[in-house]
C-alpha cells in the first residue's frame, strides 16, 4: 500500500492501473507502426515518466526527440499563450511523428504544437495522450489517435502530472487538495 501524500485529497489512478494503462498504449502503438520507425516526440516536463514508460513498452523500432512549450507558468489553467522553450533536434519532415503527451485539458497547447509539427511536413503526426480531462466545453478540436484513460475535470498531480513543479513524483494520480493552490 503506498502512503498517501497530504497534500492528496484521492488516488485516481493507482501505480498497478498505470502500468496497465501504459501496456495498452505500448500495445497499441507497436500494432500501428511496425515497421514504420516513428518519432516519439515527449512534451517536457510532463510527460517524462509516462514516455520513458510508454517508449519500453513499444516493441518496434523508434527514435525519440524532446519538446519543452509552456502555457501553464505556475497557475491551474493554460493560458493560450504557448512558448517553444526546447524545439527538437531531429527534422521530421517524411517522418511519423507520435506525440507523447501527459494530460489533455483545455487542448490549446497541444493545438499550436499539432500546427507546429504539420507546417514541418511529417508523413503523420498522432497524439498519445496519456490522460484526458472530461470536459464539457473543451476549446479545442484535438482528438487524440490514443487515450490512456479519461478522467475527472479536477486537479490531478502525481507521475509527472505537477502543481508549480511539485509532485511530479508520486507513483500514483491523485486529487490535489483545493487549499494548496487556491
Amino acid at each position: 500500500m503506498v502512503e498517501l501524500h497530504p497534500d492528496i485529497e484521492k488516488v485516481v489512478l493507482s501505480e498497478d492501473q498505470i502500468a496497465e494503462i501504459v501496456a495498452g498504449l505500448g500495445a497499441q502503438i507497436t500494432r500501428d507502426y511496425a515497421d514504420k520507425n516513428p518519432l516519439v516526440i515527449c512534451v517536457l516536463k510532463g510527460a517524462a515518466i509516462v514516455t520513458a514508460d510508454l517508449v519500453r513498452q513499444i516493441k518496434t523500432p523508434i527514435t525519440m526527440d524532446f519538446m519543452a512549450v509552456s502555457s501553464y507558468g505556475d497557475g491551474t489553467t493554460s493560458s493560450g499563450v504557448v512558448r517553444i522553450l526546447k524545439d527538437l533536434d531531429t527534422r521530421i519532415e517524411g517522418r511519423h511523428v507520435i506525440i507523447v503527451e501527459d494530460i489533455l485539458d483545455s487542448g490549446l497547447t497541444l493545438s499550436y504544437l499539432i500546427r507546429l509539427l504539420k507546417s514541418r511536413n511529417p508523413a503523420s503526426v498522432a497524439v498519445a495522450a496519456f490522460l484526458v480531462k472530461d470536459l464539457e466545453d473543451r476549446e479545442s478540436a484535438v482528438s487524440p489517435h490514443y487515450v490512456g484513460a479519461h478522467v475527472p475535470n479536477e486537479f490531478l498531480v502525481g507521475y509527472g502530472l505537477d502543481y508549480a513543479e511539485r509532485y511530479r513524483n508520486l507513483p500514483y494520480i491523485g486529487v490535489l487538495k483545493p487549499e494548496c493552490y487556491l
